[in-house]
């Protein structure tokens, strides 16, 4: 097995997480089901925070909620010291419920409802706008101490092209001459305290990258400090740090990606004393999730046709990613490790569409009816972006801490799917 994170071992030929047989955690618990390894979200939270931190003492680190939004998930983070990166109102609600203070969750939603500023507003999380036209309607519901806008520094990057969020075709943040007028227009509305912010993709494993589109984010705000006169109390470069999917990948190497930022970061400040001394943001996902979480599922039955399928009772609602734009995810036979993979497969779930596939002409080992497949790599956006398609139960979740495997979501039965639905009287 190569090498993909020491909570992950080989024991006579069984997949361990933490040392807790997935083979037994299948039969406990049932597939499909999310394990998640608490010591290595632990581990990359500290990875990425020390790297930065090392090298920047006004530093913060926001946890993106939208990779996964498990309420144990976000507690181990916000222990860590962690802040929130809130989408929308359900994931300020969780951060809140969390233990996060208002000033500690920074809210950047896209093509905002009017119910959803007023929502923010009243939380009294730190709001980011993605347009500048959207502030009037905030201003509607309140006058917020504190403002900051998204920015499409015009370049965008990501391994897949539904990851890319910046440059023309991106749906997301403002030009600069937009958010010019947008910080003008906040000033005169009374506003004296400003952050900026971009995201420009997602899994980026190119280290070159950060440093290149942190420069073009910072020459945005020290113009515009320099056209207005405002300073900055923190500046959030986004997220978008990549981790290795498919063998033979490198991991990004996180420490030299944080000197080279926060030496871009500095130098900027350095040259513009107008900005202040801002904090630097950052807010990882992927990164501090990813790879901590393993999708068990059984096999239920091989087809040999045109090509040969492995079906198992985990699809496209349980693991979207390959399925919406042709994510990789290493898949293993878990209770027999070590096998030759002697066969080419697609690998495909239980749902009625052609496009439910895992992954295709894989190269795996003979597999069985009951045997185990490990979907590696599922910890961001696997059960997040999960659904009840074809009319399937959510998928239940496990953690993995102190040597215990402890359910932390519950796998939804058929009358769990009935919940909040009302039948009128007449069809009684």
């Amino acid at each position: 097995m190569e090498s993909v994170g020491d909570h992950l071992s080989d024991s006579n030929g069984v997949l361990c997480i933490d040392g807790i047989s997935c083979s037994e955690i299948a039969l406990r618990f049932g597939t499909p089901v999310f394990v998640t390894s608490e010591r290595r979200i632990r581990d990359s939270y500290r990875r990425i925070y020390d790297a930065f931190a090392t090298n920047r003492k006004k530093f913060r680190l926001h946890y993106a909620l939208k990779a996964n939004n498990n309420l144990s998930i976000i507690r181990i983070l916000r222990s860590e010291g962690a802040g929130a990166d809130c989408s929308g109102p359900a994931e300020i609600f969780l951060a809140r419920l969390s233990g996060f203070s208002p000033e500690e969750i920074l809210y950047s939603g896209n093509y905002n409802s009017d119910s959803e500023l007023e929502y923010a507003l009243r939380s009294g999380c730190i709001i980011n706008l993605d347009d500048a036209t959207i502030l009037d309607r905030l201003l509607a519901h309140g006058d917020p101490s504190i403002i900051s806008f998204r920015i499409n520094p015009g370049v965008g990057k990501g391994k897949y092209e539904g990851i890319v969020t910046a440059g023309p075709d991106a749906k997301f943040g403002m030009r600069e001459q937009e958010a010019l007028s947008a910080y003008r227009h906040a000033m005169k509305a009374g506003i004296r305290r400003f952050g900026m912010h971009m995201m420009t993709g997602s899994n980026v494993l190119d280290a070159e990258y950060f440093p290149i589109v942190s420069e073009k984010l910072m020459g945005i705000a020290s113009r515009i400090s320099t056209e207005l006169g405002i300073e900055f109390e923190f500046i959030d470069i986004g997220g978008g740090f990549g981790v290795p999917y498919q063998p033979g990948e490198e991991a990004l190497p996180i420490e030299e990606v944080a000197k080279s930022v926060v030496g871009v970061f500095e130098t900027a400040l350095s040259g513009n004393s107008r900005m202040g001394d801002p904090t630097l943001v950052v807010e990882p996902g992927r990164y501090l999730v990813c790879d901590s979480t393993v999708l068990l599922s059984t096999v239920t039955h091989v087809k040999r046709s045109y090509k040969t399928f492995i079906g198992c009772d985990a699809g496209m609602n349980t693991l979207l990613r390959p399925a919406l734009y042709g994510a990789y995810h290493e898949v293993l036979l878990a209770n027999r490790l070590g096998m030759k993979r002697n066969m080419v497969a697609n690998i495909t779930g239980q749902i009625c569409e052609n496009s439910d596939m895992m992954a295709k002409d894989r190269n795996m080992p003979e597999a069985s009816p009951g045997d185990i497949l490990a979907f590696l790599n599922a910890g961001a956006y696997g059960f997040s972006m999960s659904s009840r398609y074809n009319t399937r139960p959510m998928a239940s979740e496990v953690l993995i801490s102190g040597g215990k495997a402890e359910v932390i979501r519950e796998r939804e039965d058929f009358t769990d799917m009935l919940q909040r639905q009302r039948v009128p009287a007449h069809l009684l």
